[in-house]
């Protein structure tokens, strides 16, 4: 075949149809057989693409099946901005779990798992899915911060990890549930330890400090 692929009696194809036919053909292989079905083969044939053209945009059969994914999955993990983090971070939060336990789940565990010996899948799965992912989510954490919602010394990247790294912890470690409620819990949680000591959150963060203290004269250290 030629490079880009040629439509019967109206020469090339613009690359960016290419590249787009490409995607959803990658994302019709991953969905529905897993990341071990693309290959560039059966992404060319199910697309009616050029292999030559799969091999000149993407390294590896798994740098295109995660930017596939990512291109199908992006338009449900949108971030509000409603200035209530808590909110945000809960419907964000619930999304992302929504996402994990439907026909994605698998798929995401799968690349994940890729990752580790496919380092062209890995910086793919970095560049157009996790980092952009964590710095929508630490600028949302920034503005809350700005509202006085979140204390100044926090490590926003590390509210990032306990809040997303705990979803995709049930999602490869099965242990326990993972479910919406999970969220919401998440978010209550790591909000009322990072609430700043004075302002409009020192209530929730006190509240909480009073409860352990209380707890520890009761009951004594452990």
């Amino acid at each position: 075949m030629t490079d880009p692929a040629p439509r019967p009696g109206r020469g090339r194809r613009p690359a960016a149809e290419v590249r787009t036919a490409a995607l959803a053909a990658a994302a019709e292989v991953l969905l529905s057989e897993g990341i071990r079905a693309v290959t560039f083969e059966r992404v060319a044939t199910t697309g009616g693409l050029s292999r030559t053209t799969l091999h000149k945009w993407w390294p590896t059969p798994g740098a295109l099946a995660v930017e596939a994914y990512f291109a199908r999955a992006e338009p449900l993990l949108d971030f509000p901005d409603t200035a209530d983090v808590e909110a945000d971070l809960t419907t964000q939060l619930t999304a992302f779990v929504v996402l994990l336990t439907g026909p994605t789940g698998p798929v995401v565990a799968g690349l994940l798992g890729a990752a580790q010996s496919d380092p062209a899948l890995a910086a793919a799965w970095s560049e157009h899915y996790s980092r952009p992912r964590r710095d929508l989510a630490v600028r949302a954490l920034r503005r809350a911060r700005s509202r006085g919602q979140v204390a100044e010394d926090v490590d926003l990247a590390v509210v990032v990890d306990q809040l997303w790294g705990a979803c995709y912890h049930r999602l490869l470690i099965p242990d326990e549930p993972l479910t919406p409620d999970l969220a919401r819990h998440l978010v209550r949680n790591v909000l009322h330890g990072i609430a700043p000591r004075s302002g409009p959150g020192a209530g929730v963060r006190d509240g909480l400090t009073g409860l352990v203290t209380a707890a520890r004269g009761r009951f004594g250290r452990r």
